[in-house]
């Protein structure tokens, strides 16, 4: 009797570990998310260090360089790119209402209104009817104390990105031995190699999206300016996020460009279109092979699924995290599991 019993305790007392562990991340996943955002961001910078070092640097003076130069995107984008955003979103929230009226007004309305069965007068009634419900900002922010709380949280919580950046791109290479140490001596030159090949390609995958992004969304702010679309800062900072999704990003920030070009005129709204469509196949032809290079490369299947999966739990910045993880777990899958099977 005695060892049923005490098998049935260290069943229950696993359980129970289990569930606290549980309930632990689910508490924590703010700051699991940060760490794993910071480590994202060093493997991502880890290529550009690999390239200062090939430019005849030592790998101390490259870091330094490299953790420069994201201090310096970081404070730029504090002082330069976030106080305009934040000036044009207000503005385009205040301003919505008179820019439906004036797209009502206009002659071509009626008659497209006409061709879509009110389709389309439905579509901009209920976009402004969205952006300008103060329930719905209340709801988001959940009150003016909380929504107060949430910034000063999300300052906090960037701040501890940054300053958790730097020291992962600062100790990768030491943090990397440690991890290796934990491994068996006879197992560990194995693990190394493949490790190495992972995170060499994972971090390829990365610096290559946000170049990609970047890109993107410069083109997006420059063609929205040029067109004369207002508040095209907005849309270029909303398209640099959204594609860093790949495949689908580039769809939406097209489709979203196209419907507020409409505020404008209708010929405007198809130059936008014509011009996104072609950059799309650029990107798709030219840019993407050559700043992905070997980085290994994830089916769309694949990213749809991973991109549904972590937005569904973690909102975008879960639908971003989700994505690196997935090419991580696939090249393991083609560089270990399916030459093992080959071999049985």
């Amino acid at each position: 009797m005695n060892h049923p019993l005490r098998w049935g305790f260290i069943v229950t007392l696993g359980v129970l570990l289990a569930l606290a562990l549980a309930v632990a991340l689910v508490n924590l996943q703010s700051v699991v998310l940060s760490v794993f955002i910071a480590a994202f961001v060093a493997l991502g910078l880890d290529p550009l260090v690999r390239w200062f070092e090939r430019r005849g640097l030592k790998r101390s003076v490259s870091i330094v360089v490299v953790i420069l130069l994201f201090i310096a995107a970081v404070v730029g984008i504090v002082w330069i790119v976030i106080p305009p955003v934040v000036a044009q979103a207000t503005a385009f929230v205040k301003n919505i209402p008179g820019m439906v009226q004036k797209v009502q007004d206009s002659g071509w309305f009626d008659d497209a209104n006409a061709a879509t069965n009110g389709v389309l007068s439905n579509i901009i009634q209920g976009f402004e009817d969205v952006i300008t419900d103060p329930n719905l900002w209340a709801t988001i922010g959940g009150g003016a104390l909380a929504f107060g709380a949430s910034v000063v949280a999300a300052v906090s919580t960037g701040f501890f990105v940054v300053v958790l950046s730097i020291y992962f791109i600062a100790t990768l290479d030491a943090t990397k031995r440690a991890c290796y140490s934990l491994v068996k001596a006879t197992h560990r030159a194995q693990v190394e190699s493949y490790a190495e090949r992972i995170m060499q390609s994972v971090g390829k995958y990365l610096s290559g999206m946000v170049v990609l992004a970047v890109l993107n969304a410069t083109f997006s702010t420059i063609l929205l300016t040029v067109v004369g679309v207002p508040y095209a800062l907005i849309f270029g900072v909303v398209a640099l996020f959204v594609t860093l999704i790949p495949l689908i990003g580039t769809v939406l920030t097209t489709v979203l460009m196209t419907f507020v070009s409409l505020f404008v005129s209708p010929t405007t709204a198809l130059i936008v279109l014509i011009a996104m469509l072609i950059y799309t196949q650029i990107e798709a032809y030219v840019l993407t092979p050559r700043v992905m290079g070997k980085a290994v490369q994830v089916p769309g299947t694949i990213v749809l699924i991973s991109a549904l999966a972590g937005g569904t739990l973690l909102g975008l910045l879960g639908a971003l995290v989700a994505i690196p993880i997935s090419a991580g777990i696939l090249l393991i899958i083609r560089e270990i599991v399916v030459p093992r099977q080959a071999k049985l």
